[in-house]
């Protein structure tokens, strides 16, 4: 049971937790624990280290440690001890420190380069079999609370951090000779202060354990996620967030044998550590690894009985996605284990097995760091070798493969270069084409594309980037199915093989810091100037232009100007209609080419008898957009977060975060744009909604996706019908056991899909293919609308492009439609039935959504279900 009164913890009086049930609200005295509570008993302790209750002012668990009372305490003890370097590898969007902490022994630290560099070689298979591992020390990297209101991970690192700088003897002499722990003592230091705040702020002397009060509750969007809402246990791989990118450019700057990842689940659970459901892990990780975490789980049970803590294993989670924090090191040949701690949520909660306290919590997260390091120590030997045979398996497979390299590009360059500094960001070998290629039949100049040899010994990870995938020997998953880059940014792409390869296609190595530039073609115009709208950060040149006042069209139609042919969706800038001189605007255009990635051209005439001259009422002006974006409760803040950061660190692009209650009471008359991601809207009041049916009447635009369609069927702002799900067949029989392995099976938990698009349709601006891959997270299939223009983007006939999706739904989902357009009064609404700016790496329907936003409010009537 999780309690805190098994015998193991009762060491003295001092150290009790005496709870005394006060009143029929479950009111406890505050728990009294010292640090005696955690530490292993069988050692001695340097008294010349400081305890973390030295810096911090009060007891492990007895407050939730605040991320800058973290950061002191850390630098506090490596300042005391000589085992321990400590260095900021980065900051957060708020500003706050990632710290790493190397800790070793003295004699490794005056070493530490050499023994860096060696170990490094045990993942070049040309270099690693002349190492003698015997001799090597092993590198540890424990990372905790990656979730920020999951606390109890960062609250242990403290006692990790004591426990390594100051124990003494024989034992912590052999871990740290043999061994090079990194602590992350923090992965998510915004997420972590928000919780830390929230929970102390509403703690009472005496500690209320009910599970409905106030500090057990807290409000939305909570602190699991970072400042933008993100969940960082889904960037390890795509790297989107900054947090992510300091932590994988140290994680493949030492490329640890072991990480942990400590985390939390519900409260009236247990304790888990890995390995999860066996049928469930990916099959590109070796046999081995598991052969290892089960291993290392045998040492987690033992350390865990000696305190009395019950514990489960392989009933739970999956190692399949490697874009979360456990699974992530199992494709970089090392091993990645997962702890879930039942979660207090606060200083101490009523839970099914009686009341369990936040310092319970730490003790297992700090007792399971201890056995983690103590496996890693007596199997290091096991450790090294895997990781040197998972890299010369992987580069000796790649050899004798007839796949060569994987080439991709498209024509909107910058997009190609935010794919390849992913691939660069996981140190993996990236070129830029040396000469024309050719992809799938479409020729691509070398400043276009990028060649990644697959004889490198990173072979396994970038098939695990870059393979599409639909079988699979389960039908459930903890996360996604399929995350497919190239089908994510919208790139063509290729497998080589031994006939169409040659190295001769390989130019300079990608180099991130050569960012590609537009320039201004054809000087100061006192005409116009034009640019094409397939760039990716051709919206944030729209919206610095509409920001600073300048009057812009865009084209409906096909017009030719400055010698080429500009297709629908390109944007106009009438010189006469600009409020500025034609030398400053020339400059302020130079440098929005210069910084996008887009060229700008310079018109002299606006003449066209090709197609349209620049005069026409075709070209129509592009109207600022105001926008709201509703938050709060019964909305999805991770969809909401990936719109804010699509605005903010995109396309410098503002809009207002407006909670739904403000909604209910605000004038949003001074708005022309609503973004309603996913959720039901059920809090918006009835005269809110009056209000909404109005604005929209009034010539609003309402851009919207996902479970927000459903709501504004409801109230009569859109036509947006769904097919029935999926039943049970009435008249069969079915086992009881089998009730979650059916539903989970009609689950889509993300998945690829191919659409195909109306090019024509404004909507689609600025795409060069009819087919268009989209990313589906949800069982609600939108039935095609009657109208022949009303349908611009629908499910092909064969739509699964990789992951996993039910024979019935597959079914379902074919030919149904992607997107509803529908017309309220003078306004629009936009509905999507999937999330297109996907973890803010989903690069290829960005352009989607940002069309509905520019050019949605213009849409053709005709076009309305």
């Amino acid at each position: 049971m999780l309690t805190t009164n098994n015998p193991a913890t009762m060491k003295t009086l001092s150290i009790c937790l005496f709870y005394f049930i006060i009143t029929s609200f479950s009111l406890i005295a505050q728990p009294t624990v010292d640090i005696t509570y955690y530490l292993p008993s069988d050692v001695t302790y340097n008294p010349n280290i400081p305890a973390p209750s030295d810096i911090i002012g009060h007891e492990v668990g007895e407050w939730h440690v605040s991320h800058d009372k973290l950061v002191s305490y850390m630098y506090a003890v490596a300042e005391a001890s000589d085992r321990i370097t400590i260095e900021e590898i980065g900051k957060t969007y708020e500003g706050r420190p990632l710290l790493n902490l190397i800790i070793t022994s003295l004699a490794n630290q005056s070493n530490i380069s050499e023994i860096k560099s060696q170990h490094l070689l045990l993942s070049d298979p040309e270099k690693s079999n002349s190492l003698e591992t015997g001799s090597m020390p092993a590198v540890a990297y424990l990372g905790y609370s990656v979730h920020g209101n999951e606390p109890s991970g960062s609250n242990a690192s403290m006692l990790v951090a004591y426990y390594l700088a100051a124990a003494q003897g024989a034992p912590i002499d052999k871990l740290l000779n043999e061994t090079v722990i990194i602590i992350d003592p923090s992965f998510n230091p915004d997420g972590l202060n928000r919780f830390a705040n929230y929970v102390n702020a509403n703690k009472s002397s005496q500690i209320n354990t009910d599970p409905n009060n106030m500090e057990f509750n807290e409000p939305w969007p909570r602190a699991r996620t970072n400042h933008y809402w993100f969940d960082l246990n889904r960037d390890w791989l795509v790297t989107q967030l900054p947090e992510s990118q300091a932590r994988i450019k140290q994680f493949q700057s030492w490329k640890p044998n072991l990480l942990t990842d400590h985390h939390e689940m519900g409260s009236n659970s247990t304790f888990f550590f890995q390995p999860g459901i066996p049928s469930r892990n990916n099959p590109m990780t070796p046999k081995k690894n598991y052969e290892l975490t089960r291993k290392m789980g045998e040492y987690h049970a033992k350390a865990l009985d000696k305190i009395g803590s019950l514990y489960y294993t392989q009933e739970s989670f999956d190692d399949y996605f490697y874009g979360k924090g456990s699974t992530y090191p199992d494709i970089n040949g090392a091993v990645g284990i997962l702890f879930e701690q039942a979660s207090s949520r606060g200083h101490a909660r009523e839970t099914i097995n009686g009341i369990l306290t936040f310092p319970f919590t730490i003790r297992n997260q700090f007792t399971t760091s201890l056995s983690s390091l103590k496996a890693l120590n007596e199997m290091r030997l096991e450790f090294l070798e895997f990781q040197r045979d998972f890299y010369v398996n992987s580069f000796n497979s790649a050899k004798s493969s007839a796949e060569k390299a994987i080439v991709f590009g498209s024509t909107d360059k910058y997009k190609n270069y935010r794919l390849a500094e992913i691939v660069n960001r996981q140190g993996i070998q990236i070129y830029n084409a040396k000469n024309p290629i050719s992809i799938n039949g479409i020729r691509y100049e070398p400043d276009e594309a990028y060649v990644i040899p697959l004889v490198q010994p990173k072979n396994k990870l970038i098939h695990a980037m870059f393979d599409t995938n639909t079988s699979f020997q389960d039908s459930l998953f903890y996360d996604v199915s399929a995350w497919t880059l190239p089908l994510a940014f919208n790139v063509d792409f290729a497998i080589l093989n031994n006939k169409t390869y040659s190295p001769s296609y390989i130019g300079n190595s990608f180099d991130a810091t050569k960012r590609p530039q537009g320039q201004l073609i054809g000087g100061v115009s006192k005409y116009a100037y034009v640019f094409e709208w397939n760039g990716y950060y051709a919206p944030r040149i729209l919206s610095e232009l509409l920001k600073n006042g300048y009057k812009v069209k865009v084209a409906n139609e096909i017009f030719h100007a400055a010698g080429r042919k500009f297709e629908k969706g390109s944007i106009l800038v009438p010189v006469a209609m600009q409020n500025r001189s034609e030398e400053s605007m020339a400059a302020s255009l130079k440098e929005l080419a210069l910084n996008n990635g887009i060229d700008i051209y310079s018109l002299s005439t606006g003449l066209d008898y090709e197609g349209v001259s620049l005069g026409s009422p075709s070209f129509e002006n592009v109207e600022n957009p105001k926008v709201i974006l509703l938050v709060g409760d019964g909305v999805s803040g991770y969809d909401a977060g990936e719109v804010w950061h699509l605005f903010d660190q995109h396309y410098d692009m503002n809009l207002t975060l407006m909670p739904v209650d403000v909604f209910n009471r605000a004038d949003i008359d001074k708005y022309n744009t609503l973004i309603m991601v996913d959720g039901n809207f059920q809090t918006i009041s009835t005269s809110g909604q009056e209000k909404l049916k109005n604005w929209v009447r009034a010539g609003g635009l309402v851009v919207a996706s996902q479970g927000a369609l459903k709501y504004l069927d409801k109230v009569g702002l859109g036509k947006f019908k769904f097919t029935k799900s999926q039943q049970l067949d009435s008249l069969k029989s079915w086992k009881y056991e089998d009730i979650n392995e059916f539903r989970g099976a009609q689950r889509i938990g993300g998945a690829i899909f191919q659409t195909k698009i109306d090019r024509t349709n404004p909507l689609f601006y600025g795409y060069t293919n009819d087919i268009l891959p989209v990313f589906r997270n949800s069982e609600d299939f939108l039935e095609k609308a009657p109208g022949g223009f009303s349908n611009p983007m629908v499910y092909t006939e064969n739509p699964l492009l990789s992951g996993y999706i039910s024979s019935e739904n597959l079914n379902r989902l074919k030919s149904t439609s992607a997107v509803g357009v529908s017309t309220y009064g003078r306004g629009r609404v936009i509905g999507f039935t999937d999330n297109l700016n996907f973890r803010a790496f989903w690069y290829g329907t960005n352009k989607v959504f940002m069309n509905a936003i520019f050019f949605g409010r213009d849409i053709n009537r005709a076009t309305s279900r």
